[in-house]
């Protein structure tokens, strides 16, 4: 049965606060005054702790609220979520009849991991607290298939979800009912594509028969009726070739959110639609997003963001150093470390978790105690579900916490109070720097990042500097100079490098005795020793001629996981990536001869 909308204008709700303190929040307007219903004003106040919207907010709801599609591209921590999700819950609630489980999905949000699917999940609670008729649901992989279908069953108004496990049940579940489909949203639409989901993307299009085939036309207008049957919403923080390529055959005549500096360039070739599976750069679209030849990472101008040079065999024990003095300075707060690989969150957070260390003399260092002595948390995607849901909702919720993490974490979570922000290993894509230090200095509160280089890397800051980025060095000395070794501080107040510094001399003698006694902890450094070089060579972009392991010295990367050595077997694994490597170009060169000759 098709569901009917009321006439019936939105009340307006003049007892929204307008005061806040807030750098990026437009404090001269309310949520009333975009035209959101003065319930949900007031969800937004009491149970999300929006006083007033930000400048993205202010933006995008009037337009999503008029039934435009819209393409949003907005930096992290601005409140894209509450964006599109007011206007969506604005319209349902207005429905006349209103709307019923057995109606099926209203609104479609696909998202690229199940953290943020939970996240958006639990957003849409609070939001529909006073609008129960209204479910929100979510399918996502590693969950039952059995338990979504039945949920689906009785139906879910807005349904989150992985772009996968939505596919399947498309295909597979013949009683979730989407005729009444009005909404889809694709949210982080740039991790969507880079994690491989492209032909997903366009199936689930065709499906759905939301995929746009004719050219858009900037000038074109939308029908004055109010009622239309689909609006389509594309946020994302970054833009590149697949980015455009969704907007052109997802949207229709879309309006820009946050795109001032760039602007639309038509393509010569409106006909071929290309592919978001292909990585060949696609010419052939109907519009393109344009603007400087290097683009300004849009970032908080209250976050602190510094870096540290360390060379490679001091790494581990610098690391330490500086968790354990920030968590002294302040017991009280929440700091994310972040990794390139599974396997180097794996062993660092077993270290974390069982290291003791004592800077006394004997027969003191018998009295030896936990060397952090935070809450400490990890999260990666090889972990089971259940157990990243414990660890997300985990650091949600704690006051103080250190997470270790992979970029699984790096896009569109939001933890409230994340303090600092330590990028470890650098990241692999030069965009994964943006969302990173993204998950602190949220709306307007403050935060600190930290980043870590090797000597050999240092050219990365001048990478960093093209995008509008600049970074100032933290006084590492200082820090090092602070912990008392042996019952005294050090006087020492010149030395010749790090790793010659006293206390990071007795750290890491600790830290390679410690390891040798734990065989699981060993075996655990020599996986994420393997696993870190092979992340290293996978650098992209104009990143690869900075991060190159031919600059390494393999022996120092070693002391970086508390090995006295090199293990063996990496040197075989290298070999065997590069062998296999080689093949596959090989195979490729041999697969283009075979096309061309086939032409001729």
């Amino acid at each position: 049965m098709a569901v009917r909308r009321s006439e019936k204008p939105a009340k307006t709700d003049e007892d929204t606060t307008k005061k806040t303190t807030k750098n990026d929040i437009f404090a001269s307007c309310s949520f009333s005054s975009l035209g959101l219903h003065p319930t949900l004003c007031g969800q937004l106040r009491e149970r999300m702790g929006f006083e007033a919207p930000t400048q993205v907010q202010a933006q995008a709801i009037p337009v999503i609220l008029s039934g435009r599609h819209v393409l949003v591209n907005a930096s992290t921590g601005s409140g894209k979520t509450v964006a599109y999700l007011a206007p969506v819950i604005h319209h349902l609630q207005n429905y006349n009849p209103r709307v019923q489980r057995s109606d099926g999905t209203f609104a479609l949000v696909l998202v690229p991991t199940r953290e943020l699917c939970l996240q958006v999940h639990e957003i849409l609670q609070k939001l529909l607290h006073r609008f129960h008729w209204i479910v929100p649901g979510y399918v996502m992989g590693g969950e039952s298939r059995s338990k979504e279908k039945a949920r689906l069953r009785k139906g879910i108004s807005i349904l989150v979800a992985t772009p996968g496990r939505l596919l399947d049940h498309l295909k597979n579940t013949s009683s979730f009912m989407y005729s009444n489909l009005r909404w889809i949203i694709f949210d982080e639409a740039d991790r969507i594509l880079e994690l491989g989901f492209g032909k997903e993307i366009e199936e689930i299009l065709d499906l759905l028969g939301s995929r746009q085939h004719g050219s858009m036309n900037k000038d074109a207008t939308v029908s004055s009726t109010s009622e239309f049957e689909r609006q389509n919403l594309l946020l994302s923080a970054t833009l590149n070739d697949k980015v455009n390529h969704l907007a052109k055959i997802s949207l229709e005549n879309p309006v820009m959110i946050g795109l001032e500096d760039k602007r639309m360039q038509p393509s010569s070739s409106p006909e071929h639609l290309g592919s978001l599976g292909s990585d060949r750069e696609d010419t052939d679209y109907t519009f393109k997003i344009t603007g400087p030849s290097v683009e300004d990472y849009n970032l908080p101008s209250q976050l602190n963001q510094r870096y540290v040079k360390v060379p490679c065999n001091a790494r581990l024990a610098v690391l330490l150093s500086i968790l354990k003095n920030l968590y002294e300075r302040d017991a009280s707060q929440k700091v994310v470390v972040f990794f390139s690989t599974c396997d180097a969150v794996d062993f660092h957070f077993s270290l974390l978790s069982e290291f003791q260390y004592s800077p006394y003399s004997q027969p003191e260092a018998e009295l030896k105690q936990m060397f952090l002595k935070c809450k400490t948390l990890c999260l990666h995607g090889k972990m089971k579900l259940e157990d990243r849901k414990t660890t997300f909702q985990a650091f949600k919720t704690e006051k103080s916490a250190l997470l270790l993490s992979t970029d699984v974490a790096a896009r569109g979570l939001d933890f409230p109070k994340v303090r600092c922000i330590v990028q470890y290993d650098s990241p692999g894509e030069a965009t994964e720097y943006v969302h990173r230090v993204g998950r602190t200095a949220r709306l307007g509160e403050k935060g600190d990042s930290l980043l870590f280089l090797q000597p050999v890397e240092m050219d990365y800051l001048h990478d960093l500097e093209k995008h509008g980025v600049s970074l100032t060095e933290y006084q590492l000395s200082k820090v090092l100079d602070s912990f008392p070794l042996y019952g005294e501080k050090h006087r020492v107040k010149k030395f010749i490098s790090i790793e010659s510094h006293p206390w990071v001399v007795s750290m890491q003698r600790a830290l390679e005795a410690f390891i040798v006694a734990q065989p699981k902890l060993k075996q655990l450094a020599q996986k994420g020793f393997c696993s870190w070089v092979r992340a290293y060579t996978a650098h992209r972009g104009e990143l690869k001629r900075i991060f190159m392991v031919k600059k390494l010295h393999l022996g120092h990367v070693a002391k970086s996981f508390a090995l006295k050595e090199q293990p063996s077997l990496v040197n075989r694994s290298l070999q065997r990536e590069t062998m296999k490597r080689k093949r596959d170009e090989k195979q490729k060169g041999l697969s283009k001869k075979r096309k061309v000759a086939r032409k001729a």
